[in-house]
């Protein structure tokens, strides 16, 4: 097994966005003034909700293509699974925090939560065909 300096570059952004996102949601608690829970604040809650999806999925998909790489996987499927996941990170926030049913969260979430599936699919079946 090689080390995964593809997945490893991914993660290294992946953890810079997880500390935006971190640092979002103490800005949040700290204008709503909510230190612990929402506070009740539809907003706060949104940005807690994009930060812990964002954990939920996330490292998972990076272990699992990690696997894929430390196997021998091509560099260029490796950054067909994580470049797309990683605009897909980035635009989920922007979809969180838009009004509900607007173009806009149609567009930044739903198309993030699309490709963020797409990519565990994927990966999990690429993993799955090389040790099977």
């Amino acid at each position: 097994m090689t080390f995964p300096s593809v997945t490893a570059t991914y993660a290294a952004l992946f953890g810079l966005i997880f500390l935006g996102l971190t640092a979002w949601v103490i800005g949040g608690r700290a204008r709503f003034k909510a230190h612990h829970g929402d506070g009740g604040e539809e907003r706060l809650n949104r940005r807690i909700r994009a930060h812990a999806n964002f954990a939920e999925y996330v490292p998972l998909i990076l272990i699992l293509v990690a696997l894929l790489e430390g196997g021998g996987a091509n560099r260029s499927i490796v950054n067909a699974l994580l470049a797309p996941l990683l605009v897909a990170r980035l635009a989920h926030p922007f979809g969180m925090v838009a009004p509900i049913a607007s173009p806009q969260q149609f567009g930044f979430r739903g198309l993030s939560v699309i490709v963020t599936m797409l990519v565990l699919f994927a990966a999990s079946l690429l993993l799955l065909a090389r040790v099977l």
